[in-house]
């Protein structure tokens, strides 16, 4: 898939081989983007021009599970514990011993907890609509609106039903899921296309529902506060994500402000990208 300025390889972490995108100067400060569900690196698409630009060296994998990642099999392989450490691996991989983080959705749960557990390895964190994963089951015990908004995770441990339903007529349900939670124009119909793509690859449907599948296996045991300089980027209109999670995770960190985007969704890297490019250029540098 070409995109200008954009390499790609892969990098062979310890439990699985990752397909990486890479973008900006070598001796830029590596700062490591991380997408959501049901993305892929290509979420990041209007931010690796403007951030590599900027002087940023990029590296935005596919998480294991998705894309041309490694979909290794069983719920156990997509613990947090496990996605955190490939970031860690990850960063090894490309000789930086500290790096940037920057997480969105799914990816923002696994940067906050790499952030909570190898403080020593992040210097920066921003976050875009994604709560610690900390906060969510206390959050959601005390505000049942969001326990409503958080049905599809119910759905999602089934076995096999949520693929097929995922995945059929080319993925029409998630392609909904996608244009009817965003604002018009967010995505392309050929964004969408790659999309498909992606969700398509064999087991990849099933190892993208095994993160959420994961998910409530996680202890309820408090990981330590996040120390480094936090920024979370927050659109208001999210569907899926109470604004009070927001302020929630922000509660855990020693050093953070929220900046709000009360125009946005939950998809505000693709809704708002010049903001979201010149707050991110702004933070990590």
């Amino acid at each position: 898939m070409a995109v200008a300025g954009v390499s790609f390889r892969r990098i062979r972490l310890p439990e699985v081989s990752l397909h990486v995108a890479e973008a900006g100067p070598e001796e830029g400060p590596p700062t490591i983007l991380l997408h959501g569900f049901p993305e892929f690196w290509y979420g990041w698409r209007h931010q690796i021009g403007p951030l590599a630009e900027a002087g940023f060296r990029l590296i935005v994998p596919d998480q294991r599970g998705y894309g041309l990642s490694d979909k290794p099999s069983g719920v156990a392989a997509y613990h947090l514990d496990r996605l955190a450490a490939d970031v860690i691996a990850l960063a090894d991989a490309c000789g930086a011993p500290a790096v940037r983080l920057v997480g969105h959705d799914w990816g923002g749960l696994v940067a906050w907890w790499a952030a909570s557990l190898y403080p020593e390895r992040i210097e920066r964190l921003a976050i875009l609509n994604a709560p610690h994963p900390a906060v969510v089951g206390d959050y959601i015990r005390h505000h049942p609106g969001q326990l409503l908004r958080s049905t599809y995770v119910g759905l999602f441990q089934l076995p096999r039903l949520p693929e097929r339903l995922l995945t059929a007529d080319r993925c029409r349900a998630l392609r909904r899921a996608l244009t009817g939670t965003s604002r018009p124009g967010a995505f392309a119909p050929a964004d969408l296309d790659r999309y498909v793509e992606a969700w398509l690859q064999p087991g990849a449907m099933t190892a993208m529902l095994n993160w959420y599948r994961a998910l409530v296996q996680l202890p309820r045991a408090t990981p330590p506060r996040v120390r480094m300089p936090t920024l979370i980027l927050w659109g208001e209109r999210d569907t899926a994500l109470q604004a009070g999670l927001a302020e929630a995770s922000l509660a855990v960190c020693d050093a953070g402000r929220i900046r709000w985007y009360p125009d946005a969704t939950h998809w505000i890297a693709h809704e708002d990208p010049a903001a979201v490019n010149a707050d991110l250029a702004h933070f990590l540098a």
